[in-house]
């Protein structure tokens, strides 16, 4: 898919809670997430507890934190419709709790198929009121030994490129495979933030989920925040974990290997402004991506 799609930029209304401008603290949550809703919900509370209790501004969730299913078409039936769930209402009580931005790697939502879902990640502010809504665009397939996956037969396939205004700067969204489409990245324009939540598989993680990650953030000179699903699951998938959060220099600032638990730094702006300043490479840029 062409990237041509309209760029969606949300205009959340900014909460008067003070974000100290210097000291923003960003997360990245890492599950090994199972069939059951509720027990990931737990799991999911308990680290964003931990992120929240140790500072974080705003939290990020892997792709399919809330159920990783024994087998494709079990998050078909767990769907949600827009704006009520389980899910999303968790997310949004959370937010609220703790008084966080945070977004929810992907939910399963309603789509325009009985047999599909849109694969959504969802922002709340620190009120848990949703600001921001992508849907996954680039639907992974892979055919290598044992290991086969195609999402197109239970994911819809969302089009728009969204942009999310906040505290913290222009958060740009993404999920997974999005990664190894950087032309997705350009269309956001000079984002601050970079959120990539995954479930990259072992054998694909290992050749290129650092290289890539690194590499969109040098690009693009911004942060990513890129929290992943990493272990064993039940249905006997293996994901590559290796949560991590890098700086616009491509410095990792954070990561953690395998397992649940919490991936924290410190996002400095006026670096990332003296960095953008030194190499104001986003400026010299001759290529343009057409955007509706």
């Amino acid at each position: 898919m062409a990237i041509t799609s309209r760029l969606k930029t949300t205009k959340a209304k900014l909460s008067k809670q003070e974000i100290n401008k210097d000291i923003i603290k960003i997360a990245a949550i890492q599950m090994a997430s199972g069939p059951q809703v509720s027990a990931n919900l737990s799991e999911a509370e308990r680290l964003i507890e931990i992120a929240a209790n140790q500072g974080a501004n705003l939290v990020v969730l892997p792709e399919y934190f809330a159920i990783m299913g024994l087998k494709e078409t079990d998050k078909v039936a767990v769907r949600e419709e827009v704006g009520k769930g389980p899910i999303q209402d968790f997310l949004s009580k959370i937010a609220k709790k703790h008084k966080i931005w945070l977004i929810g790697g992907s939910v399963p939502l309603v789509s325009n198929f009985p047999n599909k879902v849109r694969n959504s990640c969802l922002v709340y502010d620190d009120k848990g009121k949703q600001v921001a809504r992508y849907d996954k665009i680039h639907l992974f397939g892979l055919d290598l030994g044992n290991e086969h996956y195609y999402e197109e037969k239970t994911i819809e396939a969302g089009s728009e490129v969204v942009v999310v205004k906040s505290p913290f700067g222009k958060i740009g969204l993404s999920i997974c495979y999005d990664l190894r489409f950087p032309e997705l990245y350009r269309a956001m324009g000079e984002v601050d933030i970079i959120v990539i939540p995954a479930a990259f598989t072992d054998t694909t993680g290992k050749a290129h989920w650092e290289s890539l990650i690194r590499a969109r953030a040098i690009e693009n000179l911004s942060y990513v925040i890129a929290p992943a699903q990493g272990g064993y699951h039940i249905s006997g998938r293996e994901t590559h974990g290796n949560s991590m959060i890098v700086d616009p220099w491509g410095v990792m600032l954070d990561r953690l290997p395998r397992g649940s638990g919490v991936v924290m730094a410190t996002m400095n702006p006026k670096y990332q402004e003296s960095l953008r300043k030194s190499l104001p490479a986003l400026k010299h840029r001759t290529i343009k991506v057409v955007s509706k």
